[in-house]
């Protein structure tokens, strides 16, 4: 059995889910997400409480109704939630501006990166800091690794984009391996 997949997901209030075949949509007040469940897995709406199980005992059906039962929970905080992801750019003259529907990006290189933002995702800059936020986790995370792969953080300065909170591991320059010997 699936530890993951045993526990029920609560619904909160204001949340909405409907079953359509292998179908499931979740309406809450940030938006609407919809997900084609596996087949092998079946959902229950008891109470308050949604339940995934699995239909029957096929090779690897544990995995699946553990992914898919994070998944479905995943869907309804973001509905409800939301989820956001920070990044920081460290390091002299680098920055970012929001123009529209795109982040310019100034890393260090001869030209501006310019980053298309999709729709249902929502970027704000402050100073130093990108923040983005949506009701799709997936979609977030993705966004958030696009940008920091601009200009990953360097380990003998730092400079680049890290998430907020992220330590990165410092490397002794040639000067600190020199006066060892």
């Amino acid at each position: 059995m699936s530890k993951i997949g045993k526990r029920p997901i609560l619904i909160p209030k204001g949340v909405e889910i409907n079953l359509k075949d292998d179908e499931i949509e979740v309406k809450g007040e940030k938006g609407i997400l919809r997900k084609k469940i596996h087949s092998s897995i079946s959902v229950k709406i008891k109470d308050n409480y949604l339940k995934l199980e699995p239909k029957q005992k096929i090779r690897g059906s544990k995995a699946i109704w553990g992914t898919e039962r994070a998944l479905v929970a995943n869907m309804i905080k973001g509905v409800s939630d939301g989820f956001e992801k920070e990044l920081e750019i460290e390091g002299t003259g680098y920055g970012a501006k929001l123009e529209g529907k795109n982040l310019k990006l100034s890393l260090g290189f001869s030209h501006q990166i310019n980053f298309e933002i999709p729709e249902d995702v929502l970027v704000e800059v402050k100073g130093n800091r990108i923040k983005i936020s949506g009701i799709d986790k997936q979609k977030v995370g993705e966004i958030a690794a696009q940008i920091r792969r601009f200009k990953p953080p360097e380990p003998y300065k730092g400079k680049g984009i890290r998430y907020v909170g992220e330590v990165i591991r410092r490397k002794a320059g040639k000067k600190a391996a020199t006066s060892s010997k």
